[in-house]
């Protein structure tokens, strides 16, 4: 009896291990350089440059960012706010955090975020949509874990985004509205450095049905077609007003 008990354990272990691995939360640190992206905007008179760069100065010198979360197991993934989400602090600004959750489920091949932009709650509910990755042989540790390089673009920003996942964690999940490797991604760039996303702790445990369950938001459903028309829509037209378009979408 006891050696069949044992011979039992013997064969579950590997799918316990696989579950452990496969099973967490992730938290990480969101840092938005706006200096740097502030040099991007051609469209911007020099005056308002130098306005912004004067009060961005400060921002820069104690950039704490945002905290944010990623609940994942294998077959979804939930992104949002660490801590409380009714506010965040960043280089000693407070301000209210908007509606920001974003969700995958791997499975059923289908996307559902809801994100506050230009003024209103929407929620973008979709087939999932993956990027085309280019994946290097370049490695270094994020987070404990050794990762891997690899490089998309996103044709509506006009951003390049380097993401860093880890192969020792086999979910197709990643931070904000990035996923489609073969590994957990831990580290996100956008833009060379304009934005970076990246992983303080992994902490692998089971996920239940309750923490990825989405609460009830009022918004208005569009597809990812009309999401990306919108965006795409509103950095043509603060490009024409000289203005900055990313303090009603996100960068």
């Amino acid at each position: 009896m006891y050696r069949l008990l044992i011979g039992l354990l013997l064969l579950s272990l590997p799918s316990l291990v696989m579950a452990q691995k496969t099973e967490g939360v992730v938290e990480y640190r969101r840092i938005t350089h706006w200096s740097k992206i502030y040099t991007r905007m051609t469209y911007l008179s020099q005056e308002q440059k130098d306005r912004i760069m004067l009060r961005s100065k400060n921002w820069e010198e104690d950039n704490k960012g945002e905290k944010m979360k990623l609940l994942f197991t294998p077959t979804q993934s939930l992104y949002t706010y660490s801590g409380d989400a009714s506010e965040s602090e960043d280089a000693g600004y407070s301000w209210r955090q908007s509606e920001l959750i974003m969700t995958r489920n791997f499975e059923k091949e289908r996307q559902m975020d809801i994100m506050e932009m230009l003024g209103k709650v929407y929620i973008v509910d979709d087939s999932l949509r993956t990027p085309t990755w280019k994946i290097g042989n370049q490695i270094k540790e994020v987070a404990g874990y050794i990762c891997m390089k690899a490089e998309t673009t996103d044709p509506i920003k006009n951003q390049t985004i380097t993401a860093w996942f880890a192969q020792d964690i086999p979910v197709s999940a990643g931070p904000e509205r990035v996923s489609g490797l073969p590994g957990l991604i831990l580290e996100l760039d956008l833009n060379d450095g304009d934005v970076e996303i990246i992983a303080q702790s992994v902490t692998l445990r089971p996920v239940t049905a309750e923490e990825l369950k989405l609460p009830k938001t009022k918004g208005k459903k569009i597809t990812e077609a009309d999401y990306n028309a919108m965006v795409k829509k509103k950095i043509a037209e603060s490009i024409a007003a000289h203005e900055n378009p990313y303090w009603s979408i996100r960068y």
